[in-house]
């Protein structure tokens, strides 16, 4: 059910339609195009399928890489039909020269293009190439050009939303999951609930999809005629976007440490009795500011993170305190200090 769900996404809907107008129009504009290149009016709604692309900039880069690929293939049949007629070791050798071409530099999309081009020339152009490899190359480009048309003009997509929701959701998950870590230092150990100890690959999986789409929303802004009535700050999501990878990457090495304080029997550190309840406070209070990001004005966000550097400045009151008697290294400074570094990514601007 997921993977249907998956297929039938407003986004996917309406690349369908527009894809569907794209190859329409394409066909019916193929037979108004000169001499044979009427004949082959099927190459044009391919043309304006290849083209069709979830955001324009991606649509003209595709289309022009498809023709480009198109283009390279159709040469090379010519060469080889020059050398002579078609043999088994020939067309081998075409083709592997065809899959080398495919690695050109920007030529992206269009390496599958240059071989499959070739073959077609050479099966289906037969005795008349140079009439089908003119109409081939013809409608594929009206096809192209149809596709980017109507990518550009029918409701060009902007994917902001998604990048804004994924930024939410990756600062909503960080601070549950510091606030569960905080939790776990007030239990009884082993702690009753451990989910929290196996989440560091969920944390660096879900922050490497916002990056990209983060990344997707950028690229849907260029060519769009729709960014002028939509702006958004991109510089900004992408500074937030390196700030929360800073933040999972030190939740990710508390996350360890804390885990082998627990379950490890040879761990060489631990956290001591008396360090857990300020630790599990600026754990809390650190976890609460992320969440806040989400709804919270900037006056609660301000408050809320001058909670959360109080807590950490009484953890490390804390634990320098008791360092004076016992000079043993422990857990609690690397976990102090990776929130430390936490609130010194997210704190409010000045």
């Amino acid at each position: 059910m997921a993977g249907l769900s998956s297929a039938f996404t407003v986004q996917r809907l309406q690349l369908a339609a527009k894809a569907a107008i794209a190859a329409g129009l394409a066909f019916a504009i193929a037979p108004l195009m000169p001499g044979s290149a009427a004949e082959y009016p099927y190459y044009a709604p391919l043309g304006a399928l290849v083209s069709m692309y979830h955001n324009v900039a991606g649509s003209v880069r595709q289309g022009l890489q498809a023709f480009v690929g198109l283009a390279l293939g159709i040469g090379l049949a010519f060469a080889l039909v020059s050398i002579g007629d078609p043999s088994p070791l020939t067309v081998a050798v075409f083709m592997g020269i065809g899959v080398l071409l495919g690695g050109l530099p920007r030529i992206g999309s269009g390496s599958d293009w240059i071989p499959t081009a070739a073959l077609l020339v050479l099966l289906v152009g037969g005795s008349n190439r140079d009439d089908f490899s003119f109409g081939y190359l013809i409608q594929m480009g009206v096809g192209v050009a149809v596709g980017i048309a109507v990518n550009f003009l029918v409701f060009p997509p902007l994917h902001f939303n998604a990048a804004a929701t994924s930024l939410s959701k990756l600062r909503l998950a960080l601070g549950r999951q510091l606030t569960d870590m905080g939790t776990a230092l007030t239990e009884k150990w082993p702690p009753e609930h451990e989910d929290w100890s196996r989440r560091s690959t969920e944390l660096a999986e879900a922050a490497s999809t916002v990056r990209h789409l983060v990344q997707e929303a950028d690229a849907s802004r260029r060519a769009n005629p729709r960014r002028r009535l939509h702006p958004r700050d991109m510089d900004l999501d992408y500074r937030n976007l390196r700030d929360l990878e800073r933040v999972t990457f030190h939740i990710q090495d508390m996350t360890e440490v804390l885990s082998d304080v627990i379950w490890t029997d040879d761990a060489p550190f631990t956290v001591p009795f008396n360090d857990s309840a300020p630790l599990a406070a600026a754990m809390t209070a650190t976890g609460e500011l992320l969440a806040s990001f989400d709804g919270e004005d900037e006056a609660d966000q301000r408050r809320l993170f001058a909670a959360a550097k109080s807590a950490v400045e009484a953890g490390m009151a804390t634990v320098a305190e008791r360092a004076q008697e016992d000079s043993a290294v422990t857990a609690s400074e690397s976990i102090l200090l990776s929130l430390h570094r936490i609130l010194r990514a997210v704190r409010p601007a000045s």
